[in-house]
């Protein structure tokens, strides 16, 4: 049986791994998380017996340490960050702080034997890109946004580590994901629970920046298939879908989807932090996938289904 680690795991898209892997009943895997931004509701409901949560700060040593040196993982997951614009513009200390974070696990991954650290990192570190789409390797990453540039510390991290002590890594630069679960800090959630309820959608600005939207399960499957297959160790891929989509056509996608009859009002831009297109260069992350990921619209009806947003 190997032992997996999930920091963040009771986040949206750690949960959504945590779930995935203990179905198989060959991984045992420990959640981790300081529950700042993470919820116990979403926390696999599943009655397998390979799974433990355990409440604790990865940015604290001694919160990390003994979980790690008594378990002794094969693989860690490394999602625990402050995540959410707004939140992470207001408190940039607290971003930076992760950073402790990030030294903690990967100092106890080389003492322990871990395989492999599989780090979240963003699509924000490549601030106001140059390149579409945008390429692991070609694109600079330029943003000046502190919690693009823990990101971007992270995975500089990893590289070192990887030299100096041989501690393989794979980071995966996660684009817009969305699904069941999602916090409404996030605008998919927040536009498709304001358009069932009837209420306004508010986007700031015109709308016509740009994103694109992941389903939760296409970006679950791309990282499993990372770790069961072992490809892609020591390299960095986006995990994204490629079609650009402006924030005004995804309100009124959601407003034909769930035939709501909200109406959408304009705020002013946001000061900071929100860039005007986003498209990454997906090519690594199909070959995981080996098939095509789900349209925003059957993202979105998938996501309704499940009800748990």
């Amino acid at each position: 049986m190997q032992k997996i680690l999930i920091t963040g795991g009771a986040g949206f898209i750690g949960s959504a791994l945590a779930a995935r892997l203990i179905q198989d009943p060959d991984n045992y895997v420990v959640i981790v998380d300081s529950l700042l931004t993470g919820s116990k509701e979403r926390l696999p409901t599943s009655k397998n017996k390979n799974w433990h949560f355990i409440k604790a700060d990865v940015n604290r040593f001694d919160d990390i340490s003994p979980i790690m040196v008594s378990y002794r993982f094969d693989h860690v997951f490394h999602y625990s960050a402050v995540v959410g614009v707004q939140r992470t513009l207001q408190h940039p200390v607290m971003v930076l702080d992760d950073i402790r974070g990030i030294r903690n696990i990967l100092d106890l991954s080389k003492n322990t034997g871990v395989q492999c650290v599989y780090f979240s990192s963003s699509s924000e570190v490549y601030g106001e890109p140059v390149e579409f789409p945008q390429n692991e390797e070609t694109t600079p990453l330029n943003s000046r946004l502190p919690y693009a540039v823990v990101k971007n510390v992270g995975e500089s991290f990893l590289k070192s580590y990887h030299k100096e002590y041989g501690l393989n890594y794979c980071i995966f630069r996660f684009f817009n994901t969305y699904g069941p679960r999602q916090s409404s800090d996030f605008v998919v959630s927040r536009f498709l629970r304001a358009a069932l309820t009837e209420k306004e959608l508010v986007i700031n600005g015109d709308g016509s920046q740009t994103r694109t939207f992941l389903y939760v399960d296409d970006n679950v499957d791309a990282t499993v298939a990372a770790l069961e297959k072992k490809k892609f160790r020591n390299e960095v891929l986006n995990i994204g879908h490629a079609e650009e989509v402006s924030i005004l056509q995804l309100a009124k996608t959601i407003l034909r989807v769930t035939k709501s009859k909200s109406k959408i009002v304009h705020h002013p831009p946001l000061k900071e932090g929100d860039m005007i297109r986003r498209q990454p260069d997906n090519s690594k992350m199909k070959q995981l996938l080996n098939r095509e990921p789900y349209s925003l619209e059957e993202g979105l009806r998938k996501m309704i289904a499940e009800g748990k947003f």
